[in-house]
């Protein structure tokens, strides 16, 4: 019997996946100097590793200061801490 009947298929492998780079709202109290933060100012930070994925914000952590963040993706609760500081989400 060939070797491909003979082997164990499991699983599923979703082709379109989307993998995002994930940063936390306490992440971004390292970027006190910078009121605007975009996916290339995170790079040059080393929040994130490439700038070809897309970035996506999570709520863990507290916001203290104000920050106008432009990403790919947040989380609702990440936005309300961003909005809940004087702060503002913007999706690409």
């Amino acid at each position: 019997m060939p070797l491909q009947r003979r082997v164990p298929k499991r699983g599923f492998t979703n082709i379109f996946r989307q993998e995002y780079q994930v940063i936390n709202v306490s992440d971004l109290e390292r970027l006190k100097g910078s009121k605007d933060v975009t996916p290339d100012v995170l790079f040059k930070e080393g929040l994130i590793s490439k700038k070809s994925v897309p970035v996506k914000v999570l709520g863990n952590g507290e916001m203290k200061g104000a920050v106008e963040i432009t990403v790919h993706a947040a989380s609702q609760s990440a936005k309300d801490k961003i909005e809940k500081a004087g702060g503002k989400v913007t999706i690409l």
